[in-house]
Formats: C-alpha cells, sequence, structure tokens
C-alpha cells in the first residue's frame, strides 16, 4: 500500500493531502518564502479538486482591485452527474490576512519577486489550501547547476545503498 493510497478513501476521494502540485515551480524559481493560503472554490470544484486532477503548472498569483487571486490554474469539470458548470480556467480568489497579503504586495513591487502556486492540499479539516512561495527567477545557468546537485545527490545515495 503506498502513501497516495492511504490518502484516498474508499470513494476514490483525497480526504486530506496534496490534490494537485507544481513541481517545475521549484526548478524554475528560488523560493524565498512560502505562505499557505485559502482559497474560494464552488462545490463542484472541491470534488475534481479531491479527484486529484488539477494542474498548477501555468499557475500564478497576483493582485486584482487589492484583492489576491489565483489564475489560470487548471480545475476540470466534475463528471459526477452535476449539472453546475464553471469555467476550469478561471480565477479564483485567495484568502490570506492583512499583514501576509501586504508582504506579498510588497513582495512584488519593491524586489520584483514573483508569486507561484506550490502546490494545493487539504488540511486535517478538509479545507483546501493553496502553498504560495514568494519566488524570484533562475538563470539558465542555476538551472544546470541545480540539475548536477540533483544528480550527484542521486548517485551519492545510490552509492551508500549499494554498499
Amino acid at each position: 500500500m503506498t502513501a497516495n493510497d492511504k490518502e484516498k478513501s474508499k470513494s476514490g476521494y483525497i480526504s486530506h493531502g496534496i490534490a494537485s502540485q507544481n513541481r517545475k515551480a521549484r526548478f524554475d524559481y528560488k523560493i524565498l518564502s512560502t505562505i499557505e493560503a485559502g482559497i474560494v472554490l464552488k462545490g463542484v470544484e472541491v470534488k475534481s479538486l479531491r479527484l486529484g486532477r488539477a494542474t498548477l503548472s501555468e499557475a500564478w498569483a497576483g493582485e486584482r482591485d487589492g484583492e489576491l487571486y489565483l489564475f489560470n490554474a487548471y480545475i476540470p469539470e466534475y463528471q459526477g452527474g452535476v449539472l453546475s458548470r464553471f469555467d476550469v480556467r478561471g480565477t479564483r480568489k485567495l484568502l490570506v490576512k492583512k499583514k501576509e497579503r501586504n508582504q506579498l504586495f510588497g513582495a512584488i513591487n519593491r524586489e520584483g519577486a514573483t508569486v507561484v502556486p506550490l502546490d494545493i492540499h487539504f488540511n486535517p479539516r478538509g479545507l483546501a489550501k493553496v502553498t504560495l512561495g514568494i519566488a524570484e527567477g533562475r538563470q539558465k545557468h542555476d538551472k544546470r547547476h541545480a540539475i548536477a546537485a540533483r544528480d550527484w545527490q542521486r548517485d551519492k545515495a545510490r552509492l551508500l545503498r549499494n554498499k
């Protein structure tokens, strides 16, 4: 039984744990800090998220009218017979405390940083949360260095395991 099987209940839903991850974000950006934010969703969006089919690879977070929103996150339509339709790539409001929101907006304006969604997960209470990373873009040579370091860690673990 894998860790992913433990997260899923008998109905196939993820009760708590990671629903979607943006794995490429940690490669493309240097994450300076992270903030957990709530997300405003409709009922069918939550059902679709619990099936674990959302994609964050092209998503980003930003300001609109003084509020924080998640843009271009793909949450597919729920196919469980529900007639309620929603925009699969629509904007979704993010819920953060005022102090955290000001910190995010300050980092974007002052430092030229980007706010990147790292994952969508369900907390132990069953609420959907988004982990946002305040990030700086990496140059091509930094990415090559990250690849070399990752390969070395993999080779080192393989050597230690075979000893």
